[in-house]
């Protein structure tokens, strides 16, 4: 497996990795509200403020009436009986000995006991040499203020006793459909705000002050759609995401550079992640809010109907991809309040229908199968017109 970083995954069909993205355009809290008329040029000036007029009185409405709507509880899909099934979990919590550090000594000794933590996640070959790495990462652990991020730490995660059940639960499930994949050790730590996790086949190190959630004193310096990612309830789910997308699992064609072949990669990732964990809520995969969910689903048709008239499935352009796929805060191409990313979520949609009409397809038989276009027409996916 590639090694990554879960700052954002991002997939091209010549390569993998993960990028920051540091797209900066604010993100507003409205519910995504779409309207067929949206994908029509209007050439009357007099009709075109009417029409622009009505729709933002009937999003208002509609904003308000789904303000008052209760939260759509998700059923859990397949739970595999995992009883039976055992695996070795090493999970070690670095947190208090990268915090108790007392000389530089004693950080390279620890530092020299993880080479993944020193190499990979705090990235030594960044500095110009061992005494700067080292002066740097003892200056920052040795800062007062990083006991802040401590008690943070320990209000939010505890023993991390529920973070190490996760894991075991996710890595369960994995077991029972690939019977022979490795189980990585587990590493959490505090590292200033300075990275996230590092993810590999063999070894997962998160920084669990970096996925404090919405109430803690100190966040990543990201704006509020990008933040989304970063509560405890993400940490397993964005691992299981990183499983999903990498080719040892999930197997494509990297000469088909079209937009569906990468809808059906991300689609597959979702859907591999899903089974890992399957009563984990959609919106924790997607990163979208309750809003944008409903309005996902409710508007399926409007933005598969976006795609058709951008002629977007077959496309191999960078920038149509790029306003479809790519991490934004909204998809204005389909809608003002329609949400980012939104030919990922339709990818998952694809593969859903995909495994839902093809019962007898294993999720090992799915994520092997490289050809995106012949999932998309065996799923018969076709929003109906509401």
């Amino acid at each position: 497996m590639v090694y990554k970083t879960i700052t954002r995954y991002v997939i091209a069909k010549s390569w993998r990795k993960c990028v920051r993205n540091d797209e900066a355009i604010p993100c507003s809290r409205r519910p995504f509200f779409t309207s067929r008329d949206c994908f029509t040029p209007l050439h009357n000036p007099k009709l075109q403020f009417a029409i622009t007029v009505s729709f933002w009185l009937l999003a208002f409405v509609v904003g308000l009436l789904l303000s008052g709507c209760r939260e759509e509880k998700e059923e859990c899909t397949f739970v595999p009986e995992t009883s039976t099934v055992s695996i070795d979990l090493e999970f070690e919590s670095l947190r208090n000995k990268l915090i108790g550090i007392s000389s530089k000594d004693q950080l390279v000794r620890l530092l020299n006991k993880h080479t993944g933590l020193r190499d990979n996640f705090f990235r030594r070959n960044q500095y110009l040499s061992d005494s700067a790495f080292v002066n740097e990462l003892y200056r920052r652990f040795t800062n007062p203020h990083i006991d802040t991020l401590l008690m943070e730490v320990e209000r939010i995660f505890g023993d991390e006793s529920d973070l190490k059940m996760e894991f075991e639960e996710a890595f369960k499930n994995l077991k029972y459909y690939y019977p022979e994949a490795r189980i990585p050790k587990i590493e959490t730590v505090i590292s200033g705000l300075d990275n996230d996790m590092f993810v590999s086949d063999s070894l997962i190190i998160v920084s669990l002050d970096y996925f404090l959630g919405s109430g803690a004193k100190y966040r990543p310096a990201m704006y509020d759609y990008l933040l989304r990612q970063y509560g405890k309830v993400n940490i397993v789910p964005s691992c299981m995401m990183i499983f999903g997308i990498d080719n040892q699992f999930n197997v494509t064609n990297e000469k088909d550079k079209t937009a569906l072949a990468d809808m059906i990669t991300y689609g597959k990732s979702f859907y591999f992640a899903k089974q890992m964990m399957p009563c984990t809520p959609d919106s924790v995969f997607i990163w979208y809010t309750a809003e944008e969910m409903r309005g996902a689903r409710k508007n399926q048709d409007l933005v598969w109907a976006r795609f058709i008239e951008d002629k977007l499935l077959y496309s191999t352009s960078h920038i149509l991809k790029q306003k479809y796929l790519s991490d934004r805060p909204k998809t204005a191409e389909v809608g003002p309040e329609c949400p980012g990313r939104i030919g990922q979520w339709v990818g998952w949609q694809i593969v859903k229908k995909y495994m839902e009409t093809h019962p007898d397809v294993s999720l090992p038989t799915l994520m092997s199968t490289e050809n995106a276009d012949r999932i998309f027409k065996e799923s018969k996916y076709k929003p109906e017109r509401r």
